[in-house]
């Protein structure tokens, strides 16, 4: 009686949250479980965290894969900031805390490795070979509802899963509003984006929560990516308009702490997020330098071309492992042996591959590949 006790406080607790934040109360699994002392979205966080993917976080670089430099940004940095902000953000606007978290420390768990070259290659050989784009946000929501727990997945709520699927942060808004969504529909809606990708960038997220964790995301990686991108020599902080620093300032602190305190002032105690023009005219800028004189030199053609012989000589190698049953192949003793016979059984061969493959960390990346070249 005394923990039934406890647990009643601890959601009682929510009372203080605002109105249009999401409350334990409403959260919806995929399959009904009996929840324990954890309120759902605190569980789905120590379900996310737990997962043999949240530790492949380590290895995978966010920007610079060809750069050996320690202290380049790493997606387990990447997720930890974003939850940062976004907790920074949802405390001012006594939103969801918990919600907050688990969506922003799960939204890249299906990152490919070697960064967005990994995964644009992914997505040539994914539109190849089996008809549908491949996007990371996409490879997320499908690592925690069919991969994860050797194949059982890990029963995230809707709630948290939506906001993943969502979290696109290479698409920016200047307002943030979410439409709320049954089960039903958040399945419909993956199941539409998993083969049209512009269905994929154009969804929106069922909580404000999902809506802050987008936001989060841009905000976590835009001074992020500047500072490595200046550590690396690849620019230099003078690069930086003048018309873009006056309003944000030019470097990561003052850049994180300017947008949180515009977004803040421009949406407390509304139903959307939202920032003033003229952060967000800033913020859009940047947005563009970043691609013009960061990412598009991180993914060079030489860097791209060899990574790409990689990921197909790999993905091959893969397929013929499996068409063979070459039970000597990594795909079997690191992957295949873990997972439940329901997912080899009812997989596409070039699915399950592209699965095996966008789950690697860098390192082990790199590896499986020079092994690959010796054989």
């Amino acid at each position: 009686m005394m923990l039934e006790d406890v647990k009643r406080e601890i959601l009682d607790r929510e009372n203080i949250l605002g109105e249009y934040a999401t409350k334990t109360r409403e959260a919806i699994r995929l399959k009904s479980i009996e929840e324990d002392i954890r309120p759902a979205f605190f569980h789905d966080t120590d379900r996310i965290i737990h997962s043999n993917s949240y530790s492949r976080y380590n290895d995978k670089t966010q920007v610079f894969s060809y750069s050996e430099n320690d202290n380049v940004s790493r997606r387990m940095v990447h997720v930890q900031l974003v939850s940062k902000v976004a907790r920074t953000i949802g405390k001012c606007l006594n939103l969801n805390e918990d919600l907050l978290e688990a969506i922003a420390l799960g939204h890249d768990i299906g990152h490919a490795p070697l960064g967005h070259t990994g995964e644009k290659i992914l997505d040539e050989i994914s539109r190849r070979d089996l008809n549908i784009p491949f996007m990371h946000n996409l490879q997320s929501v499908r690592t925690f509802m069919c991969l994860t727990n050797n194949g059982e997945g890990s029963n995230l709520t809707i709630q948290v899963l939506d906001g993943i699927m969502c979290h696109n942060g290479e698409v920016l808004n200047n307002i943030y509003s979410p439409v709320k969504k049954t089960k039903k529909e958040f399945l419909e809606e993956y199941n539409k984006a998993l083969k049209d990708n512009n269905v994929s960038l154009s969804i929106r997220p069922m909580t404000l929560e999902g809506c802050v964790v987008r936001i989060s995301d841009v905000i976590a990686y835009i001074g992020r990516d500047i500072e490595d991108a200046i550590g690396l020599g690849v620019i230099k902080r003078s690069d930086i308009p003048e018309e873009i620093t006056d309003v944000l300032g030019n470097n990561n602190k003052d850049i994180i702490n300017t947008i949180i305190l515009d977004i803040v002032e421009n949406s407390k105690d509304k139903p959307y997020i939202k920032m003033s023009d003229k952060i967000y005219d800033a913020l859009d800028k940047l947005k563009e330098f970043n691609y013009s004189n960061i990412y598009n030199k991180a993914n060079n053609e030489f860097g791209k071309e060899y990574y790409s012989n990689a990921f197909e000589s790999l993905f091959e190698k893969y397929l013929s492992d499996l068409n063979t049953n070459n039970k000597e192949s990594s795909i079997y003793k690191v992957y295949l042996n873990n997972m439940d016979n329901s997912y080899i059984e009812n997989t596409k061969k070039e699915r399950i591959v592209i699965d095996y493959i966008a789950g690697m960390t860098d390192n082990f990346f790199i590896s499986e590949y020079n092994n690959c070249i010796k054989c």
